[in-house]
């Protein structure tokens, strides 16, 4: 089995989202509930410097540098809306075309714009992160 060298940092990941203006912070904990609500395997920490999700559960082994226990990374530079970076999520079915961008390296977008808008995406955000846990080796 792959082991896992992530490690739990929820309080990091809570002191990055209250530093973030108001509004930015309201949407950012709405997303990081929805992930963690998911699937008891899901875990956070800050990696490159924004909040980032991870499976934590046993996985077959693997090149470190595919990245296969990395879920979703945060991306929250942009002016009007947060970025959830799926690293591998070309794999993924998305069948509410919520996954943006075609990348060689295999990753995919979801912008979320306000909190109404990621409420009516919550449901088709969480049905690609049960995906995506299914299929972890």
């Amino acid at each position: 089995m792959a082991k896992n060298i992530y490690k739990n940092d929820s309080e990091s990941v809570t002191k990055y989202i209250s530093e973030m203006k108001p509004e930015d912070a309201e949407l950012c904990e709405l997303i990081r509930k929805a992930i963690l609500e998911t699937d008891e395997q899901i875990d956070e920490f800050i990696k490159w410097n924004v909040p980032a999700y991870f499976y934590k559960g046993e996985m077959k082994p693997y090149d470190p540098k595919e990245y296969k226990r990395d879920m979703l990374v945060f991306n929250t530079r942009q002016k009007d809306h947060i970025l959830a970076v799926l690293p591998s999520g070309a794999k993924l079915t998305d069948i509410d075309n919520l996954l943006e961008g075609n990348y060689p390296d295999g990753r995919r977008l979801i912008k979320f714009y306000s909190v109404s808008d990621f409420l009516e995406k919550k449901k088709a955000f969480q049905q690609i992160l049960k995906e995506w846990v299914s299929m972890v080796e």
